[in-house]
């Protein structure tokens, strides 16, 4: 086939499942780059790696490692497609049947790539965990979603899963990677990587795959709420070929590194499915982060494409401006973030450290692939999400019993899209009542406050929930927390509304210095002043304390109900997805 294409889910999210066939069609989603199955069908590994290993791209260098031990191996297409083959081969050998749920808990390593290709090739469903989880949300998500196997490293299996392995009764099998100088593992139900992968046939033939089948279960972040595991179909990989050419501008020549956790769905839909069907040569870093070593791998590399979080941007601007002469960053032409809004402070830095700004975008884990975002070539607006993606329509609504009535231009109200891209979820795992209520006409609705200028680019308010109202007025907190970032001795900020008497809320600013300032009265004074000079008066902190960190999720995003309830003196909820938490 020349190209492929396939109409969008139905826009009625009562009758959107996996397996149905669309009913209404707003607009056609065309890929030509994408080739479909022989015969017929979409299979994200088919996309990614196959076609490839069959044609001109076969040795053309598609992974390249930088290893905690210091090695930097490589990985072929032709190389993948036989690893991931075998893959799919080991779980005929287990008994594993299409549609059974394979779970991975493991790092930036190459038998991630291998297990989650593999497994989409078998035809069964993928659900990446963070390796950091503890025993109760391993335990949580993986009886959750009834995985039959789960691919993790023999270090993490003897100190997390091998005391509650009787806990997950679905689990038919857990396949053990072998690490350096491994002591084997033979407990009832485990077996080795070596011992049914290596040994296993590299010759597979991916089966008819329909395009609505389920392909990825991804739990959100639970920023706001417990995590939800949102369903994603093989069809997602049309919009994330997409957004990677739209928004991340990725050409065959680039050498593209993705920052994120394979645990989080922009570790998976941007660092190991799009540059891959894209042909273009990824970088991966199996270490955590650490400044130096970071911009000695965009020196090395040469990385032209980067994306990242801005978390991880703002311990880059933590170290300092002094770092970024010492590396040779010349090949570095687009610079992109996404997790949580990027103050104008960051994009400023980004053009004195890198030459370049940075690119926000916006998108969600229900959305699948970015949706908003400052595109290369338009004019960027520091501090904007930017504007809709081709393909995607957006507005600023408000919901009453059910009806949305799009806002006027400059109006705060509820980001909704319209329902029907391809990477739009198909439900949450066991929780059909809660997807209902993410639609409404037609239209997604978010959950995330914003507001639209007359040039059509969107600016992020907040959640609902972290709205504060204060003497009438009612603001987000990035406005107020984008004023404290530029403050040459702060590193972070957070923002949260405290009950007042009179006011009815009044805000508290939680702050990290940088390195070398003196978290003291003086200080806190000249942060307040600059607060006082640049907001209204409702917006200025009440009060403002020193922190040695702000409570985030793995994906960086700051969890200020974690705040509020530390604050008041309520229940925390899940924090399964805190940095730091085991």
């Amino acid at each position: 086939m020349d190209s492929f294409e396939i109409q969008p889910p139905r826009t009625d999210p009562a009758a959107n499942r996996v397996g149905d066939e669309p009913r209404r069609e707003r607009f056609r989603w065309q890929a030509a780059e994408l080739a479909g199955l022989p015969g017929g069908g979409l299979n994200i590994a088919y996309e990614a790696i196959d076609r490839h290993a069959i044609g001109p791209r076969s040795a053309k260098v598609v992974l390249r490692w930088h290893t905690k031990q210091g090695t930097r191996p490589e990985v072929t297409y032709a190389e993948l497609a036989a690893e991931t083959s075998r893959f799919a081969n080991a779980l005929i050998a287990l008994g594993i049947e299409p549609r059974d749920v394979v779970v991975t808990l493991c790092g930036r390593s190459p038998e991630l790539y291998t297990a989650v290709f593999g497994a989409l090739k078998r035809g069964c469903v993928v659900c990446p965990l963070y390796s950091s989880f503890g025993p109760d949300p391993i335990i949580t998500r993986v009886t959750s979603v009834k995985a039959r196997v789960l691919v993790t490293t023999a270090s993490l299996y003897r100190r997390k899963i091998a005391v509650i392995r009787d806990r997950m009764p679905s689990v038919a099998w857990v396949i053990i990677i072998d690490e350096q100088n491994p002591e084997p593992v033979d407990d009832p139900g485990t077996v080795h990587w070596r011992d049914v992968v290596d040994v296993a046939s590299s010759d597979f033939q991916i089966p008819y795959t329909d395009p609505h089948q389920l392909a990825l279960i991804h739990f959100t972040s639970g920023t706001t709420d417990r995590p939800k595991g949102a369903m994603h179909v093989h069809e997602a990989v049309l919009a994330q070929c997409a957004t990677a050419r739209t928004f991340l501008d990725l050409h065959e020549d680039d050498v593209f590194w993705c920052t994120a956790d394979p645990g989080w769905i922009t570790g998976i839909s941007y660092g190991l499915i799009a540059p891959l069907v894209l042909g273009v040569t990824s970088v991966v870093d199996e270490e955590e982060f650490l400044a130096t070593r970071w911009y000695h791998i965009l020196e090395e590399e040469h990385v032209s494409v980067w994306y990242t979080a801005p978390t991880s941007l703002r311990m880059l601007m933590k170290a300092g401006l002094d770092l970024p002469p010492r590396f040779d960053l010349s090949a570095l032409r687009l610079v992109a973030s996404v997790g949580e809004p990027l103050d104008p402070a960051a994009v400023a830095w980004g053009r004195q450290a890198f030459g370049a700004p940075i690119h926000d975008s916006w998108w969600q884990t229900e959305t699948g692939a970015v949706m908003i975002a400052n595109l290369p070539g338009d004019e960027l607006r520091p501090g904007s999400m930017g504007k809709p993606l081709p393909g995607i329509e957006a507005a600023i609504v408000e919901v009453t019993a059910g009806h949305v009535t799009e806002q006027p231009t400059g109006a705060i109200g509820e980001l909704a899209l319209r329902a029907g891209w391809p990477s739009m979820f198909r439900g949450y795992m066991n929780d059909d009542e809660r997807y209902r209520q993410c639609f409404a006409d037609g239209w997604y609705l978010t959950g995330d406050l914003a507001r639209r200028d007359p040039d059509g680019y969107y600016w992020f308010i907040g959640r609902r929930e972290d709205l504060i109202d204060s003497a009438g007025q009612v603001f987000g907190p990035f406005a107020v927390e984008s004023v404290l970032v530029t403050h040459p001795a702060i590193a972070h900020a957070a923002v949260i509304g405290i009950p007042h008497p009179i006011a009815g809320s009044i805000v508290k600013a939680f702050v990290v210095v940088r390195p070398h300032h003196g978290a003291d009265p003086a200080l806190r004074d000249d942060i307040l002043a600059l607060t006082r000079r640049t907001l209204d008066p409702a917006m200025v902190p009440s009060e403002l304390v020193f922190v040695p960190d702000l409570p985030r999720t793995r994906s960086g995003k700051i969890m200020r109900r974690l705040l509020r309830a530390h604050e008041l003196g309520l229940p925390e909820g899940d924090t399964s997805t805190l940095e730091g938490t085991r």
